[in-house]
């Protein structure tokens, strides 16, 4: 029972996996805007690709 107890507390103790956790969510909230930022831009560059393309069927 004791050694259940040491067990319990090394682990309360523990914070490398803590910090592991945060350092993972910190990497998924940069993910998330980034992904944002990109789709937001999406919409404007295919635009352009649409607009490049009509001009040069144009002059064509």
């Amino acid at each position: 029972m004791i050694a259940i107890r040491l067990n319990l507390l090394l682990l309360l103790a523990d914070r490398r996996g803590a910090t592991a956790i945060e350092y993972g969510l910190i990497a998924a909230l940069i993910v998330i805007a980034m992904m944002s930022a990109l789709s937001g831009l999406g919409g404007g560059v295919g635009g352009m690709w649409t607009n490049l393309s009509s001009t040069a069927q144009s002059s064509m």
